[in-house]
């Protein structure tokens, strides 16, 4: 297990006071990375290994949004590791103790050289600590997309602030840039992403947007491959009267 302590502050608020999602999003991938620290077997076999966990999947399931200046307090446990992967949970709780944002995560563990999945030793995964299995809707890892009723947008260019020390596009940007697509609007309750190639600066995304009645689906898309497919639960709320 692995905690950081956060608030909310006004760099990481909407216009309304409460906590982006964008910013909740780095606060997991801080702790989430992070947590390697506390397993000092792990840290070693990986930098030994030049090998690095990057996320392949992730959802979020959102039960409350802080405001300004709450205190909170991110957790991650692991509760299942294979050879080329692992299975998270990373809660945000309040100053409650009552969560706030309930997620799982698949990260993989891949070669930095390639690029490409590298199985860990029995022994370095019989080392991590396993926590159990914390209580959440799971919904399937795979983001299955429409055949048809897609609308091409605008495509965006990936941009040098964008990248991070994996010398890729930083995983909440593409959640970041699918979010600029929905309805003004649009509340969300839920979120599912799968990553399969990563941007990298200079690259363009080609966004495709699917709108069903359960959800909003954004297909980043590059070069004919799908590098990202986020898809937003929630609904449209009704504006406030003036009366």
């Amino acid at each position: 297990m692995f905690s950081l302590k956060y608030k909310v502050t006004t760099s990481t608020c909407d216009d309304k006071g409460q906590l982006k999602l964008y910013s909740v999003l780095q606060m997991m991938q801080d702790c989430s990375e992070m947590w390697i620290d506390s397993e000092p077997q792990v840290k070693r076999y990986f930098a030994e290994q030049n090998m690095a966990q990057l996320l392949a999947t992730r959802q979020v399931e959102i039960v409350r949004v802080p405001r300004y200046k709450e205190e909170l307090t991110v957790t991650t446990t692991v509760y299942t590791i294979k050879p080329m992967f692992g299975f998270r949970n990373t809660f945000v709780y309040d100053a409650s103790g009552q969560p706030c944002y309930k997620t799982w995560s698949m990260g993989a563990f891949v070669d930095k050289a390639t690029g490409k999945l590298k199985r860990v030793d029995d022994d370095t995964i019989a080392s991590i600590a396993l926590e159990p299995q914390l209580e959440m809707n799971y919904r399937d890892r795979r983001i299955i997309l429409l055949k048809e009723g897609g609308r091409q947008l605008e495509p965006v260019r990936v941009l040098r602030a964008d990248i991070d020390y994996n010398r890729h596009m930083n995983n909440a940007n593409y959640v970041r840039i699918a979010m600029e697509l929905l309805p003004e609007n649009f509340e969300i309750s839920g979120l599912r992403v799968e990553y399969r190639v990563a941007a990298k600066q200079g690259d363009m995304l080609q966004p495709v947007l699917y709108q069903t009645e359960e959800a909003i689906v954004v297909a980043l898309t590059m070069g004919g491959e799908t590098s990202a497919i986020v898809e937003f639960t929630g609904r449209e709320s009704q504006p406030q009267s003036d009366c």
